[in-house]
């Protein structure tokens, strides 16, 4: 089995090293430090940081960029380091705010369904999705469904062998989030994920580095790439193209919370409300990721049913069941 090469790992001695971030950057000068821990690429972000501080110039933003598995180890340990947590691993983030590490907000006009106990907020409705360098398909049909996945892999094991990506669940929180959602949904996950083995996928920490190997032609086809990213590269990279599965979707909902132990908690709610407040405005210059979109078809509902493969004899099941599937060494 070939793995891509894993994050370096973080070095916590009370602070992470600056080298442990996936990225790190400073906006503002303000003498109003806010402390961002995130799982969002700071391309996402960087309009909507750079639109809080112009309305706040007293403001400076340390964004800091890590794994979402990664992300839920480093706040669980220090939460006083931290002001603002943003992640795309819903099921992490509502333990985070069930477990009381999340500041409780007053009246904020959001849609109940998209709030928990107004700790925790979702701020963007993304899709997982099938994606496919083009060019490296050649003639073959492109898939719709994961059926169609499925019969093509079977029936041209030469075009995929080695050349199959998904994320590693036991590395990714958000890829952890969408195979357990695959699953209870329908069999057909099981079935593609025990095909993708015998083609010795490759195994991956994050959509970025699917996208990356496919433009590269490393890849033919990545599964549950986060929809959002694929689509921001596909607008510039014509190999790529974008399949949303038609039989049933995997939408997630990126959240957001404030930390209770914030170092300025005014200054961390009002960045939260800014970033609530752009979704809505449908203004994409403003706010690059996918709004809030309830009419999108099903999406993972925000309640307490999303911890249930957090318990660690559910998950560890899981996990067995899964390496079984996709790690078939010979």
């Amino acid at each position: 089995m070939r793995y891509c090469a894993i994050l370096a790992a973080v070095i916590w001695a009370g602070l992470a090293t600056a080298q442990g971030w996936e990225d790190r950057q400073v906006f503002g000068t303000g003498d109003a430090p806010l402390r961002v821990l995130s799982s969002t690429d700071t391309s996402f972000f960087r309009p909507i940081i750079e639109d809080f501080i112009a309305t706040s110039p007293e403001v400076s933003v340390e964004y800091l960029v890590t794994g979402t598995a990664d992300l839920d180890v480093l706040f669980r340990a220090d939460p006083t380091a931290y002001d603002v947590v943003i992640s795309s691993a819903m099921d992490l983030q509502l333990k985070l705010a069930n477990d009381g590490f999340a500041a409780q907000l007053a009246d904020v006009d959001h849609p109940d369904w998209a709030e928990w106990h107004d700790s925790l907020f979702a701020f963007t409705t993304e899709p997982a999705a099938i994606v496919i360098n083009r060019a490296a398909l050649g003639d073959l049909p492109v898939p719709r469904t994961r059926q169609d996945l499925i019969e093509l892999m079977r029936a041209h094991p030469a075009t995929f062998d080695g050349r199959v990506g998904t994320y590693d669940v036991r590395q990714s929180g958000l890829g952890y989030l969408f195979a357990t959602q695959d699953a209870r949904a329908s069999e057909t996950y099981w079935r593609l994920i025990e095909v993708m083995g015998r083609m010795d996928a490759r195994l991956y920490c994050c959509s970025g580095a699917m996208i990356d190997d496919l433009i590269a032609g490393d890849l033919v086809v990545a599964y549950n790439v986060l929809g959002s990213y694929a689509e921001g590269r596909s607008e510039t990279e014509a190999a790529l193209t974008v399949i949303l599965p038609s039989e049933f979707p995997t939408t997630m909902m990126r959240t957001a919370l404030v930390s209770r132990q914030a170092s300025d908690r005014p200054v961390a709610e009002a960045f939260l409300r800014h970033i609530l407040a752009l979704q809505a405005t449908g203004d994409a210059t403003r706010f690059p990721l996918p709004p809030l979109a309830a009419g999108d078809g099903p999406v993972i509902g925000l309640n307490p049913a999303l911890m249930t493969y957090l318990d660690k004899m559910k998950r560890d099941t899981f996990i067995g069941e899964w390496e079984d599937a996709i790690v078939q060494d010979d």
